[in-house]
This record gives C-alpha cells, structure tokens and sequence, in this order.
C-alpha cells in the first residue's frame, strides 16, 4: 500500500471517529485456545486465524512453535511498528526503514511460583526503533515514534494496568 493510500484510510478513521465517538468502543472477537498435547497449544479466531505455541523442552514442552511470551513480545514489537508506520503515513511521511525490536528480563521463579514475592510477568521491556526518512529530520522522527508507540494498543496493555475478569467453568 502507498503513503498516500493510507494517509487517507487513517485521516478518513479519524474524521468519522471524531464525528462519531459512540462508534470508537468495540468488543474484540473472542480467541479461543485449545491444548492440542503436551503444552502445544492452539488458538483460533473466529475467523479461523490460527496460532500455535509451544514451551521449551526444558519445562516439559517440545519447543516446536513459539512460547506464548515469545508471541507477546512479537505483538509488541509488531504493534508498535504497525502503529509507528500509520504515524507516519498520518503525516505524509514515507520511512525508508523501520525495525523494532523488543525483549524482556524475566524472573522464571514467578512462572513457577517458587518464590511469591516474584510477579509472572516480565520484570522490564525494552523497545528498540531503528527508523529512517529521506529529508526528515531526527526532531520529526522522534515525535513520530513517541506518539505511535503511546498509541500502540499492545504497548499500552503492556505498560498499565487493564482492568479484567476471569470466568471459570468446571467441565
């Protein structure tokens, strides 16, 4: 797709967005993931996309797919990528290059739950952004990456609190 083709698609969003602020709120179609055997795991949407982790053969897995933490951390980098490169369509703005890399310190005692003072989740992220732009200077680059990532969606779900439930049944 252009620079201009989604310059349009976003600012042509963020008009009917602004016009019509009861339509921003929107529940996600659900995911729902199946254990296929061992600790391989399946998830579907409801559109039949599909992804598989696994763990690595040291906690019992077959390391044949990626950990559901390598898929977070892939969803973040991914995310603000995506969200880094409309930023720049948004402003009319062609990148030449774009590469984000993301990665984590993680304490596997609270995976575990060896030692409950330790969180499950990962201690840090850290997000690298190589990005480049013929005749843009590094001012305009800079604003560009830190409004995309405080609007990156998996970002922001990463770095607050979101408010959730838990539903269980017993089958």
């Amino acid at each position: 797709m252009s620079v201009e083709h989604i310059q349009k698609s976003v600012n042509g969003v963020i008009a009917y967005l602004k016009e019509n602020p009861e339509d921003a709120i929107s529940t996600s179609p659900p995911i729902t993931a199946v254990m296929e055997s061992g600790l391989r795991c399946r998830a579907v949407g409801d559109k039949g996309q599909s992804i598989v982790t696994d763990m690595p053969e040291a906690v019992g897995g077959d390391g044949s797919a990626p950990s559901p933490g390598w898929l977070s951390r892939a969803a973040l980098a991914t995310c603000d990528a995506t969200r880094i490169a409309l930023r720049a369509a948004e402003l009319g703005i062609e990148l030449d290059t774009l590469e984000v890399t993301t990665d984590s310190v993680d304490d596997d005692r609270g995976l575990f739950g060896v030692d409950p003072s330790v969180r499950a989740g990962s201690l840090s992220l850290r997000t690298r952004v190589k990005i480049g732009a013929a005749g843009v200077s590094e001012k305009v680059l800079w604003e560009i990456v830190d409004y995309a990532v405080t609007h990156s969606p998996v970002a922001d779900g990463c770095r607050r609190e979101t408010p959730s439930t838990l539903e269980v049944t017993i089958a």
